[in-house]
Order: structure tokens, then sequence, then C-alpha cells
């Protein structure tokens, strides 16, 4: 059980790592909106983050 508790957080780590040296420090608020509106079970917030992620990732086609 601590290995699974480990990997997953490597990988969370990781991601974080990527989307703050991708998409700088707009996309860690949106993806630590978009973590807290899930775990605190809360549509807005966790709606808030996705659009602030899809507005980062959208944004050069825009």
């Amino acid at each position: 059980m601590p290995v699974i508790a480990l990997l997953a957080a490597i990988v969370v780590v990781g991601i974080e790592q990527t989307i703050e040296v991708k998409y700088g420090t707009t996309g860690i608020v949106g993806l630590l909106l978009l973590t807290i509106g899930i775990k605190a079970k809360s549509p807005a917030v966790s709606s808030a983050g996705a659009v602030v992620l899809a507005l980062l990732v959208s944004g050069p086609a825009l």
C-alpha cells in the first residue's frame, strides 16, 4: 500500500512541475482550483480551475 501512495505522489508532483514549467503560475493556480474543487466536491471551484486550464491550453489558438 505505501508503494502505491508513493507512486501516486511522484506522478502528482511530476504533473504539477510539468504544468508549472509550461504554463507558469497561472497553470498552478488552475490546477490547484481544480484539485481543491474535486476534493471539496464543489462544482463551482473545480469548474473555475478547469476553465483556467482550458484557457491556458487554448490561448495560442485564440
